[in-house]
């Protein structure tokens, strides 16, 4: 086995790296299973409504993350995988054991994290900078491979069969056995393909290439759709798409009025703290619920409502328009047609 020349080893001077993206993974399972426990579905803070937060702008993955939520069981069973993959690869990179493969994981990981939640961050595009930047390290941990201090040194020192074997330098560390020529152009492309999917997120999720700068994380923004009115009743789905992860949207005030702007039927901050259970039906994980001063609606958060009412009793054709309005002063109508 070549000696390595510590002066060039490429594995030694990413040791920073590998120990702090290693302990950014380890660290998810850390404080889920160690410190508290964020994987009891009925805990607060459970990491699956965490991931919930990630649906109404995911990108590509969208379609993936609405079944899991939907199904709570499998939910579960995918965050514990995810969690003890999360520690098994950060324990693996800061130790340097098998690195190549681990900074695979760290790649996917990262890149699982950039399509879900590369657009939630309120003022650093904290989500974005994390996928991105960990996709970076990841690429460069495989070409390193770890050096002097690691445990993958430690077997090709001593010369342990497994790292006699020819796959451990694709798998573990050492000189990767590639063409002189070929090696700079997989250096090449995979970092261009890694910065064109920086620019490409950066701009659909921000808009940090061209247009208007956007931020989905700061004010709250709630979708309004199927409204209908039969006999007594006022339905609709309410799904919030826009906003801070870490609280949700208090909502104050939920009006219908006619088309000459009179109040038909209205729900006040009170009434909406005391709505009945029975009235709110939610799809996911993230609950819309009564709070203590108003409804409260967590970003992702989808639920039909089934208002009854009696002002609502043969109501004469025309459009009516339902609005639900936020504690911040912000509101939301949608129009619903009578015939």
């Amino acid at each position: 086995m070549e000696k390595i020349n510590i002066k060039n080893d490429a594995g030694l001077l990413a040791l920073a790296i590998r120990l702090v993206v290693g302990w950014t993974y380890f660290s998810a399972f850390w404080r889920r299973l160690i410190l508290e426990n964020k994987l009891d579905p009925e805990a607060p803070g459970y990491i699956g409504e965490k991931f919930n937060h990630f649906l109404p702008n995911a990108l590509g993955i969208k379609p993936l993350i609405q079944y899991m939520v939907e199904n709570p069981e499998v939910l579960w069973y995918n965050m514990v995988i995810f969690t003890v993959i999360e520690g098994i690869v950060g324990l693996f990179i800061m130790l340097g054991l098998f690195t190549r493969m681990m900074s695979a994981g760290i790649f996917l990981l990262a890149l699982g994290i950039l399509l879900g939640s590369g657009w939630i961050g309120t003022t650093c595009l904290d989500e974005w900078q994390i996928g991105v930047l960990g996709m970076a390290a990841g690429f460069v941990l495989f070409l390193s491979g770890s050096g002097k201090y690691s445990l993958d040194n430690y077997l090709i020192k001593n010369n342990f069969r497994i790292a006699k074997s020819k796959w451990f330098a694709y798998l573990g560390s050492g000189a990767l056995p590639l063409k002189e020529n070929v090696f700079p152009k997989i250096v090449l492309g995979g970092s261009l393909l890694i910065f064109f999917i920086t620019l490409l997120t950066n701009q659909v999720f921000h808009g940090g290439l061209w247009g208007e700068l956007h931020n989905k994380s700061v004010k709250p923004k709630l979708e309004i759709t199927n409204g209908n009115i039969t006999q007594d009743m006022l339905s609709f789905d309410m799904f919030r798409t826009e906003g801070a992860d870490v609280y949700g949207s208090w909502v104050i005030g939920i009006e219908l009025l006619d088309e000459s702007n009179n109040t038909i039927m209205e729900y006040i901050q009170n009434e909406l703290a005391s709505l009945s259970k029975e009235s709110i039906n939610n799809y996911y994980i993230a609950k819309i619920k009564p709070g203590k001063h108003s409804l409260v609606v967590p970003l992702g958060a989808k639920a039909t409502f089934n208002l009854f009412n009696d002002n609502l009793v043969n109501l004469p054709t025309g459009d009516y328009t339902l609005k639900i309005t936020d504690i911040s002063g912000a509101y939301w109508e949608h129009v619903i047609k009578i015939n």
